[in-house]
């Protein structure tokens, strides 16, 4: 036998490893099932596998029931133990435990969305009853993605896509830090092959450099730390891939320039010590500017607490340190595992934070009653990053990174948000689309009746982030009588398509593509909040786009692109032709266009219903064209915007325009003869029709703004 073989960990291993801390009775039932399974004589891969659970959850902290219950659960799932036999040689906890592992097994995952919705709903019941059955499934998933590579590639993908959509986000909210570091890792190596390569190869590289810098300053704040009897342990941290490559991407920053990479982590006994150490920390090397967090102070959603700061280390190389007291550090390890390795009569308040997280849990997936809503909750309320922020009474209210003063209107109360009319931030008037900032006062200004407006369910507008206020807003709107809602959808969708520059379009059609046999069906769906006007702009445009071709083998006309070509467009299935598009109609992607054959200029692209195109009299030179598949690259649209001809304007709409990453191809202003409204005409580059929608929404919405619309003929 290998060495690595003879080092790996083995069932008759476990009750040695919990004889200290365990009774008799239940070192008796592990033995039992350990020798169930050995009796079982399963396959050298299950045995391995049932191995590397059970110990990964003992150095969770997990007791001997849960160990029991999970070599139980394996036998359950392989057909080797009946119900009956579990009921009748175990006792009723362990027997809880396995048939919760047994039921949370069976669900079938994929990705947060479609029929996965009521399987989070069953996952979340199988917390509330015992959050050592999600901790166990946790431990067995860890198992199936180090196994990855044993399974056909397609189910690969579709396990690492439901790890990382699912059991990782999970054990990040839960606070098993050991267990979600592990998980992303796995997901990003089968995801993202090559960045994870990549990751690791920086991280090979000049490792022994790396650890000589990071011993010299522990070395050196070990010495700083003993004139003030502070005895903290103090140790190199562990680089997670993922989170390496996380903040690669947020910061948009290079391998190089990421502070975690070099980290170390400092260990002491009481909160105190923690600032203090901070101050000789900062004392000996200079801080980097916005890279200091208190989460002992402000604990993040999952009760994680610990100081980071990053500071210019030995030799002028960046080095991030984290603080934390013992106790900190055993919950960021463990998370709600924690709190079973008190014994009972020895449990601490911070098994109490653990519960409250999970009754938060629990009351947020009862708040969302429509069972499709449940997995967006989840990945956009629950999830994600979180902002802490004050109301004007000093209570603390949490929020997903992006949450807005709107959002936070409902979350105090719907009634709250129905009549919420401004807000202030710190004292200052804000708009309702502001996001929060952590730390922030907020108060909100209501008016006297409830009056939700349905541009806040559109999500180009920006107004709320959190689909729980989303789905109290289209709950407002249901309750509505049906003919009001059909007046109120007809008019929002008219004026959608005024904007969009869209004339007599085919409102059957698109009742029909959205699975409404009638149009006044359309109108109450958009009058209710259940469907956006701006969806439906959106829709009609890409409508008129014919219907793509199959694609042409490949033809030496096609394999290289013509200079100076309108990219994307094809004539008889050969593409990226010698071509434009025409200055008087400036057709877009989702347009039904045709083309002019020039002299020298190649084909000129206008819409269909161009009146130049109408109106031609060289029918010869019309041909039929398409945009084909390819609707990365941009074209010009007109727009027109007509506003209060005061100093800023200007200024005000070419803002809304760049802040979308859109590029202002032209402008011009003019005052008319009254002095008191602008016109501003703006050519921009748009992809598809979406971001032209999306970019009508937004400037609409400025208060300089008295209306705007897309121009289609010159």
């Amino acid at each position: 036998m290998s060495s690595s073989a003879s080092e790996a960990p083995q069932l008759d291993q476990l009750a040695a490893r919990l004889q200290d801390s365990t009774p008799q009775e239940e070192l008796d039932a592990l033995n039992q099932a350990v020798a169930s399974f050995e009796s079982s004589e399963p396959a050298e891969v299950e045995r391995r596998a049932c191995a590397c659970i059970t110990h990964r959850l003992i150095a969770l902290r997990l007791t001997a029931p849960v160990i029991t219950a999970t070599i139980l659960a394996r036998l359950r799932r392989l057909n080797l133990l009946g119900a009956d036999v579990l009921q009748r040689s175990y006792d009723r906890e362990v027997t809880a435990l396995v048939e919760g592992v047994i039921r949370l097994d069976a669900l079938q995952w994929g990705s947060l969305g479609g029929e996965s919705s009521e399987n989070l709903r069953r996952m979340f019941m199988a917390m509330a009853a015992d959050i050592r059955v999600v901790l166990m499934m946790l431990a067995t998933q860890v198992e199936k993605m180090r196994r990855l590579r044993s399974l056909p590639e397609d189910e690969r993908d579709a396990l690492a896509m439901e790890t990382m959509d699912v059991f990782a986000p999970l054990a990040n909210r839960l606070g098993v830090f050991q267990l979600k570091w592990e998980l992303e890792d796995l997901a990003l190596r089968q995801l993202e092959p090559k960045i994870y390569a990549d990751i690791s190869s920086h991280l090979a590289q000049r490792r022994g450099e790396r650890n000589s810098f990071v011993q010299e300053a522990m070395d050196k704040l070990s010495s700083a730390l003993d004139p003030h009897g502070i005895g903290a342990e103090i140790s190199g941290r562990p680089k997670h891939i993922y989170s390496i490559y996380k903040k690669m991407q947020r910061k948009r920053l290079p391998f190089e320039q990421i502070y975690d990479v070099l980290a170390i982590r400092v260990l002491v006994e009481e909160i105190s010590e923690c600032y203090a150490v901070l101050g000789v920390v900062h004392g000996m090397y200079t801080p980097i500017a916005g890279e200091f967090d208190d989460y002992v102070a402000r604990p993040k959603e999952n009760m994680y607490q610990s100081l980071h700061t990053a500071v210019v280390g030995p030799t002028g190389r960046p080095l991030e340190i984290q603080i934390r007291t013992q106790d900190m550090h055993q919950f960021a390890e463990y998370g709600v595992a924690a709190h079973w390795a008190y014994k009972e009569g020895r449990k601490t308040h911070t098994a109490d934070r653990e519960f409250n997280l999970l009754r938060q849990l629990m009351d947020w997936q009862k708040q969302v009653t429509d069972p499709s809503q449940l997995a967006e909750s989840l990945r956009n309320d629950i999830f994600q990053d979180r902002i802490y922020v004050f109301t004007p009474a000093g209570d603390v209210l949490d929020f997903p990174s992006g949450a807005t003063t709107l959002d936070f209107a409902y979350r105090v109360h719907t009634l709250v948000g129905h009549r919420c009319r401004g807000a202030r931030m710190n004292g200052h008037m804000v708009t309702l689309d502001t996001p929060l900032v952590t730390g922030a006062r907020v108060e909100i200004l209501t008016k006297k009746h409830p009056e939700p407006s349905r541009d806040w369910l559109n999500p180009h507008l920006g107004y709320l982030k959190t689909s729980t206020a989303r789905h109290k807003v289209r709950h407002w709107f249901r309750k509505q009588g049906r003919e009001e809602a059909i007046a109120q959808g007809r008019e929002q969708i008219a004026r959608e398509l005024s904007k969009a520059g869209v004339d007599r379009p085919d409102l059957d059609e698109v009742a029909s593509s959205f699975g409404y046999d009638q149009v006044e069906e359309l109108h109450a769906a958009v009058g209710h909040g259940d469907l956006g006007a701006h969806t439906i702009a959106v829709r009609v445009l890409e409508a008129l786009t014919p219907p793509e071709p199959p694609a042409p083998p490949p033809t030496q006309a096609a394999s290289k692109p013509a200079p100076g070509g309108a990219r994307g467009v094809r004539l008889d299935g050969v593409s990226d032709i010698l071509s434009q598009a025409a200055r008087c109609c400036g057709p877009v992607p989702g347009d039904d266009v045709i083309g002019f054959i020039s002299r020298g200029r190649g084909v000129v692209i206008h819409r269909r219903n161009c009146v130049n195109m109408v109106n031609c009299h060289e029918p010869e030179r019309v041909v039929e064209i398409d945009w084909g598949g390819d609707r990365k690259h941009r074209y010009p649209v007109s727009l027109n915007v007509e506003t209060i001809d005061r100093p800023g304007a200007f200024r005000d709409v070419a803002n809304v325009i760049s802040n979308l990453g859109v590029n202002m191809r032209s402008a011009r202003s003019q005052s008319d003869p009254s002095g008191q409204v602008a016109n501003i005409n703006v050519t921009i580059d748009a992809s598809t029709a979406e971001e032209v929608v999306r970019l009508l929404d937004r400037l609409e919405r400025l208060p300089v703004v008295l209306g705007v619309r897309r121009l289609r003929d010159a």
